[in-house]
């Protein structure tokens, strides 16, 4: 049993859908069963959210008196609204599991959805999850990135974000050479795990990637430098020159539904939604927010807490499904 991969899933704010997509996924029989789970979270809690499921007739659900559960009671207060009490829960709770992960051999962890503004409003100044795990484990070169295994071919569906939880109009001031520099160093990593010689695509920041300076002067006046001086100490990668963001993500939609030989193996985004917004459309559910650069490995489902749904138990599992089986697949590669 002590060589068995451990996977540690924290139940997010309780407010949301986390404790029903974590109770969906444990039922599924697509996770491997060959895994010891570990949830961190209020056992009391995730038992009134079972039980609230099969009162609204959802039969697949994973019994909480059946799982193993870090129980924690952080406030008695009512999780059936977000609250300050549900944002500094789910705080603590990502805190306690990043610390078992640590000191856990053959373990990687699995986060539910949080609300960073129920985070700082209960006092802790972090715009999201990845920020704290940064801290905690001393990695300031960290990168959120989403992944995604094909149900059709097999293929892995690489995105990583240059920039992430911050205003549009900071983007341009936080790119420089030595962010894409690193941030290609972790991209060509990650993909290394999954294939020997990775291809490497990057979208440009501005439209047609600023069409020579016509529609915006950063490809020209930092960006195509940074690139090439990346190439230079890699020459063995194959890496593109800057993409029309536009069109960059055309041969991965085509890779996801059937086969397609000039699929890049990974693309660097330069920001937030310019990444996520192809990444959703093309996998759907599929999709895994991956943190890299961490001594951990740690995985998310791609959505957010989706309070609006949080007690019709409409929420899909199939995000946490592939969070889960992904934390596997990094654990073994």
């Amino acid at each position: 049993m002590k060589d068995k991969p451990k996977i540690v899933i924290t139940v997010g704010d309780e407010a949301g859908v986390g404790p029903e997509i974590i109770l969906k996924a444990l039922a599924s029989k697509d996770i491997p069963k060959h895994i010891n789970i570990l949830i961190v979270g209020n056992k009391k809690n995730l038992i009134s959210k079972y039980l609230f499921l099969k009162s609204l007739g959802i039969e697949n659900i994973a019994n909480p008196n059946q799982l193993k559960i870090e129980d924690l009671t952080i406030s008695t207060a009512s999780v059936k609204e977000p609250s300050n009490y549900t944002g500094n829960a789910s705080f603590l709770y990502l805190k306690h599991a990043i610390e078992i992960v640590k000191k856990t051999s053959n373990a990687a962890l699995v986060t539910s959805p949080i609300c960073k503004k129920l985070w700082n409003s209960a006092g802790h100044n972090y715009s999201g999850q990845t920020e704290l795990l940064s801290e905690i484990c001393n990695s300031p070169n960290v990168g959120m990135l989403f992944t995604a295994k094909s149900p059709f071919t097999g293929w892995r569906f690489n995105t990583l974000l240059a920039t992430t939880h911050i205003p549009l109009r900071e983007v341009p001031h936080k790119l420089d050479k030595n962010l894409i520099n690193s941030k290609l160093d972790l991209l060509f990593k990650f993909c290394c795990q999954f294939k020997k010689s990775p291809t490497l695509h990057i979208a440009g920041l501005n439209p047609h990637a600023g069409e020579e300076g016509i529609l915006g002067t950063e490809e020209i006046d930092f960006l195509n430098q940074s690139i090439q001086y990346w190439k230079i100490k890699n020459p063995m990668v194959n890496l593109s020159q800057l993409i029309s963001p536009d069109s960059c993500w055309i041969s991965s939609a085509k890779a996801w539904r059937k086969n397609e030989s000039n699929a890049p193996d990974g693309i660097l985004a330069l920001y937030h939604d310019q990444g996520l917004i192809p990444v959703k459309i093309i996998t759907l559910n599929y999709s895994v927010n991956t943190t890299i650069g961490l001594p951990i490995i740690r995985t998310s489902p791609d959505h957010g807490t989706g309070f609006d749904i949080s007690r019709k138990g409409i929420a899909q599992c199939q995000s946490m499904i592939e969070a889960i089986k992904t934390a596997y697949d990094l654990l073994v590669s």
